[in-house]
């Protein structure tokens, strides 16, 4: 099975400049990507690396430090690997069509609840790309992240009945730990984890 012919499908190779492989995995490391996408509504995309592609949620008001928080995150098709090096604008009328971010990225690992319901963090790759497809499945994700803007441990769980009629929606939830900031808003920072630029220099270098 093609996990990327839903991916493929939205989009064409010679209409759009994102990327259409998944060339840059690494034997040790788990990488996470989250874009600002100003399509037609304005949301951050969520991508953790997962057997060789990107499992993505759209998550419409980012993320966010605070554990009081929960934050709404549907899930999307997944993405090659690639995409997490794709800042520019996607052409209009094409699919998601506007200017694309990166707001962070960096590396993460799987975590497990033990009984005493403290979390383990798996150091191993292949153990915790295991545990994170198993995860996927049940609808209930653990990991800690380690980015520029993000860190620390998160939830991703998959919701029951809502918002009505939405199979695909999850909740992205902030564990407490020494990287909870209260009030955190991802929309005061406004520029890339990789070029610095705002939206707007985006849409104006790239357009």
């Amino acid at each position: 099975m093609d996990k990327l012919e839903a991916y493929r499908k939205k989009r064409s190779p010679d209409k759009t400049p994102e990327p259409f492989i998944s060339s840059s995995s690494n034997r040790e490391i788990l990488y996470f990507v989250i874009q600002k996408h100003a399509a037609t509504a304005l949301h951050y995309d969520f991508r953790l690396e997962i057997d060789g592609v990107m499992p993505s949620w759209a998550i419409p008001k980012g993320p966010t430090l605070d554990p009081a928080h929960k934050r709404l995150a549907m899930q999307t098709e997944d993405h090659p690997l690639d995409y997490r090096f794709f800042e520019g604008v996607i052409p209009k009328g094409q699919y998601g069509g506007g200017p694309v971010m990166i707001w962070d990225s960096g590396t993460y690992h799987a975590q497990v609840e033990r009984e005493d319901h403290t979390l383990e963090t798996i150091k191993d790759k292949k153990e915790g790309q295991k545990a994170m497809l198993e995860g996927l499945k049940r609808g209930e994700l653990k990991f800690a992240l380690n980015g520029k803007k993000v860190k620390g441990s998160f939830a991703l769980i998959k919701t029951k009945g809502f918002p009505p009629g939405k199979k695909n929606a999850w909740l992205l939830i902030k564990h407490r730990d020494k990287h909870i900031q209260e009030g955190f808003d991802a929309a005061d920072l406004d520029f890339s984890a990789v070029s610095g630029l705002s939206m707007k220099q985006i849409k104006e270098n790239f357009g």
